[in-house]
């Protein structure tokens, strides 16, 4: 539901430090020290575990996947239906 609304989390080094990586590198490389939660699905319910994030992503047009200390990104090839032409890389953050 689409209220107008945003609610304000804050996340510290002590508490999450590997989101709280991720939110510093972000800002560092963006200049824009924050990033948006949204709820993570598509015409489903809530993704709630590793292998629904990955069958998402996979299944969607989502650009990046990060998992833990993994960044998954989609190639420019994505976008063809044909899944030959399906590749991505994966990266770790640390």
């Amino acid at each position: 539901m689409v209220d107008g609304t945003g609610h304000l989390q804050t996340v510290s080094r002590k508490t999450n430090p590997l989101y709280w990586d991720l939110i510093n590198t972000f800002g560092k490389r963006t200049g824009i020290p924050m990033l948006l939660n949204t709820s993570f699905n598509e015409n489903e319910p809530i993704v709630c575990t590793l292998e629904e994030a990955i069958e998402c992503f996979l299944r969607t047009q989502i650009d990046v996947l990060v998992l833990g200390s993994y960044y998954v990104a989609r190639s420019m090839k994505m976008l063809s239906t044909s899944s030959e032409e399906v590749s991505y890389s994966i990266f770790s953050l640390s």
